[in-house]
């Protein structure tokens, strides 16, 4: 089997390439990266010589690539079953879809007014419309698949075991942090979990030693 390679932005801004990162991580198959600059002069010509949609992440494997960080996910899933990126049980399994869906599409105020920026610290900052109501929302689907979920394999995530839904919402706990959002002892017990994970530590230790800055995501 040959190695599969993603290609990635910015690990200090990039969202979309931490989920399809994380979700290739997890599941112990080795990989390449390739790493492209976001916000630069070249950075769109640079994409379209991998991904059609002249973003990323992509990923390459098998001379078949596959771009969109869900659609990478759905594939991992389906070619690593092993890996168990998504429940097993039916009924957890399309509510694990649902949310990662949910995470995908919506939280559009959340995502305009608190950007990932992993070396950020900006308290108090990003309290614009809209902004609580993503909040709360995401809180309470934390709350909601761990209680229901979350016991089978007592590993503290969303569904028992990581699965896709826990990368899709990987970001949004480092935007937690950078915002300094407070929250109820559960979110920020599942905040913990995510940020403890070894392989979020290496990506935020590479995203604090990144010298990229991208101004618009800075306050």
């Amino acid at each position: 089997m040959t190695q599969p390679t993603l290609i990635i932005g910015n690990r200090n801004y990039s969202s979309w390439s931490l989920r399809a990162w994380l979700m290739l991580k997890m599941t112990g198959q080795p990989f390449e990266e390739i790493q492209i600059a976001l916000d630069e002069t070249n950075t769109k010509q640079e994409i379209l010589r991998y991904s059609p949609s002249g973003r990323v992440p992509v990923m390459i494997w098998d001379e078949l690539s596959v771009w969109d960080s869900l659609a990478i996910g759905e594939y991992l899933a389906e070619r690593l079953p092993g890996a168990r990126l998504w429940p097993e049980d039916p009924t957890a399994r399309s509510i694990a879809r649902s949310v990662s869906s949910e995470m995908h599409s919506g939280f559009t105020a959340l995502r305009e007014h608190m950007p990932m920026n992993i070396r950020g610290s900006f308290p108090g900052i990003g309290r614009e419309q809209g902004v609580q109501e993503d909040i709360n929302r995401i809180a309470a689907i934390w709350r909601r698949c761990r209680k229901r979920f979350g016991t089978s394999v007592d590993e503290g995530f969303l569904f028992g075991h990581f699965s896709i839904a826990d990368a899709m919402f990987a970001p949004v706990a480092t935007r937690f942090t950078t915002f300094a959002v407070e929250l109820g002892e559960e979110e920020q017990d599942y905040v913990d979990r995510i940020l403890g994970l070894p392989a979020m530590r290496d990506w935020i230790t590479a995203a604090e030693n990144e010298p990229m800055i991208i101004e618009s995501a800075e306050f």
